[in-house]
């Protein structure tokens, strides 16, 4: 789905991941599930591209509904795989702490688990190689994404600031549609490590300029980054 001159999304609601095009090529930001790579295909055959001009693959941070083809593509490819130094080992397979699943609604926490599972959620290859960045790097490809410190979801959470894009990416620093209840708006992310500092995290967008934010899950948003911390504790009210 192209969202803008340089944006393109993959996936749906559920699970999505984006995919960021200049002449230069194309920088991929998160990688969904396993069966996302046909997605992947299409959208960029449908660019008039293909995965030779992928150039680099950035999660947002190392959960498996993140991770989808990038080791795929990092292998078949050579593709650098970027991620939080915080996150490598999360993204390499490593423990995870449990948390609190909190609400629910059987329809849509079916309808969650239904999708991961026919989109390969049960393959998740695990990264063998990545390369570590940290708040405030310019990384080395097309649309020079600028890392954004978002601690809170998971240790390395990051967002994503690609300005020919118009976009910031926040993985799951917040989500638009709630993968357990099914509930739209922008609201804090399930499956968060530290709720409280997800939350706080969110002010960092403020000196953002970019008229999308654009979640792992849920619809894309148009909305000033400055205003994101308090509508999203506004709805929490």
């Amino acid at each position: 789905m192209k969202l803008g001159p340089h944006l393109h999304r993959i996936g749906n609601d559920i699970v999505a991941a984006y995919l960021v095009e200049t002449d230069e090529g194309v920088t991929v930001i998160d990688a969904g599930l396993a069966g996302h790579w046909k997605d992947l295909n299409r959208e960029l055959a449908a660019m008039g591209r293909s995965l030779d001009d992928v150039r680099g693959v950035i999660l947002t941070h190392g959960d498996s509904d993140h991770l989808g083809f990038a080791e795929r593509l990092r292998r078949e490819k050579g593709v650098p795989v970027y991620v939080h130094a915080a996150d490598s080992d999360r993204a390499k397979g490593g423990d995870k702490p449990k948390t609190e699943i909190g609400r629910m609604r059987l329809g849509a926490t079916l309808a969650f688990f239904g999708y991961s599972l026919r989109k390969g959620g049960l393959r998740t290859r695990y990264l063998t190689e990545v390369r570590e960045v940290a708040d405030g790097d310019v990384l080395p490809l097309p649309g020079s994404p600028v890392v954004i410190g978002m601690p809170g979801h998971s240790p390395g959470s990051i967002a994503v600031h690609v300005p020919v894009a118009d976009a910031v990416f926040v993985g799951d620093a917040l989500t638009t549609r709630h993968v357990l209840t099914g509930t739209t708006g922008p609201q804090p992310a399930p499956f968060t490590d530290d709720p409280a500092l997800a939350l706080d995290s969110l002010g960092r967008l403020a000196g953002v300029t970019a008229s999308w934010v654009l979640p792992g899950h849920g619809t894309p948003w148009k909305i000033d980054p400055a205003s994101v911390e308090s509508e999203v504790r506004g709805g929490e009210r």
